[in-house]
């Protein structure tokens, strides 16, 4: 328009005019959007570096789309704020809980460097400037070995000395881009030593049963004989006669007391056998070759007995870290109990189930159908000498549960009388 008025219409004023107020608009245009970048950067700035302390002028002169950004901005801000307070309180709630639950926790990073590590970790350990990992091998070497080689979601129990026991378990997490290692400690010594005082009684109770029911009728069959030998035997030149009556007696006498003699002996060796079980000595072992090698074991038996036994391995390949002769002779043991059991069965099939669970660890089971086991026995079939059978020691049960206790695992029975019994042997 102003070129047009000034080539076409010979004026030069209304033009200057024109293209001073583009001017001063294209300015103003600047202005604006150069206030609402810095504005804008503020903003964005703030949020970057968690300063929610800045606000914007809600009252700005330059239009009201300005004054409902700047109150958008500052209500925004108002909300990181909350946020950021609320998860501060968080954060102090959570460090007052850890500073104050009785379970110790450390937490150290791939490098070693601890995190956190509360009040009940340092009271436990009583290791000064404890600032990384390593530093557990002033308390123990060993310790700090089994705790570096400590897998997530796996447990260990370990005895420092007399006055400490630990159980140790193992947690990861990734946070601020880092591996974190997360470790609780409880210590345990108490409840063992309780633990240990109620199985010594249990135990003395099992001795002075078995050993009164031997002593007992030997004492009183002793005095018999002497009765005997002071009633029906005389003297004569040849020396003493006894009756023929007396001498059948004290032969009945001699041989009662020569069975509870060696059912007594016979009680001694299992009372060996049950606290002499060696170390196992642990290897990667097929599970499947397990197998075969248990039902090689008892082909001929379970064939006599007319049992079935079906296996299913998953995966086919699963192996297992343990002492494959300790293994085997539970396997054998748990097997020979489930023949056993089905024997006045119509389905005489016993499973034989192993799983693999990743870091959860792997599972075998022995389940049968029989009869089952009532649940006030459930626990009591692993105390040594305890049998629910007529013949055997007692002790095949709790042997084997303290095999898997070795192994770092355990050995549990699930049973419904008259439907299925399991026993689950756990690996970690």
């Amino acid at each position: 328009m102003g070129i047009w008025l000034f080539y076409a219409q010979n004026l030069w004023l209304a033009p200057t005019i024109l293209g001073l107020i583009v001017v001063v608009l294209a300015g103003e245009m600047i202005y604006y959007v150069n206030s609402i970048n810095h504005k804008l950067a503020r903003f964005l700035d703030s949020i970057r570096f968690l300063d929610f302390s800045s606000s914007f002028t809600s009252d700005s002169k330059m239009g009201g789309s300005f004054r409902e950004v700047n109150k958008a901005f500052n209500e925004v801000m108002d909300v990181f704020k909350q946020t950021r307070a609320e998860k501060e309180e968080q954060m102090l709630f959570l460090q007052v809980i850890i500073q104050h639950i009785n379970t110790g926790i450390i937490s150290f990073n791939s490098e070693g460097k601890i995190g956190v590590i509360n009040n009940a970790a340092k009271h436990l350990l009583q290791i000064p400037q404890f600032r990384d990992i390593k530093d557990l091998g002033k308390l123990s070497t060993k310790l700090l070995k089994e705790v570096i080689e400590l897998k997530p979601g796996q447990r260990i129990s370990f005895k420092v000395n007399n006055g400490l026991h630990l159980i140790i378990q193992s947690a990861s997490l990734k946070m601020g881009g880092q591996s974190w290692t997360l470790l609780s400690l409880q210590n345990i010594n108490a409840e063992l030593q309780s633990n240990e005082l109620e199985a010594w009684q249990n135990l003395t109770k099992v001795l002075r049963h078995e050993i009164m029911n031997s002593i007992t009728p030997i004492s009183s069959l002793v005095e018999s004989l002497r009765t005997i030998l002071d009633e029906d035997s005389y003297v004569q030149q040849e020396g003493f006669l006894i009756k023929k009556d007396g001498f059948q007696d004290i032969q009945e006498g001699l041989d009662t007391i020569a069975n509870r003699s060696k059912g007594l002996v016979n009680f001694v060796n299992a009372y060996r056998d049950y606290t002499s079980i060696p170390e196992p000595k642990k290897e990667l072992v097929s599970v499947k070759i397990l197998f075969e090698q248990v039902l090689g074991l008892m082909r001929e038996e379970l064939k006599a007995s007319k049992v079935d036994v079906q296996t299913e391995i998953i995966p086919q390949d699963l192996e297992v870290l343990c002492d494959p002769d300790q293994i085997t002779m539970i396997l054998i043991n748990l097997v020979k109990n489930a023949s056993e059991s089905i024997q006045n069965q119509a389905d005489r099939t016993i499973c034989l189930k192993a799983l693999g669970q990743g870091d959860m660890g792997t599972l075998i089971q022995v389940e049968d159908h029989g009869p089952g086991i009532i649940p006030e026995a459930q626990e009591r079939i692993f105390v040594p000498f305890y049998t629910t059978k007529r013949t055997g020691s007692g002790i095949g049960l709790a042997i084997s549960r303290q095999i898997m206790n070795l192994h770092r695992g355990s050995l549990q029975v699930s049973s419904v009388p008259n439907e299925r019994t399991v026993f689950t042997l756990s690996f970690r």
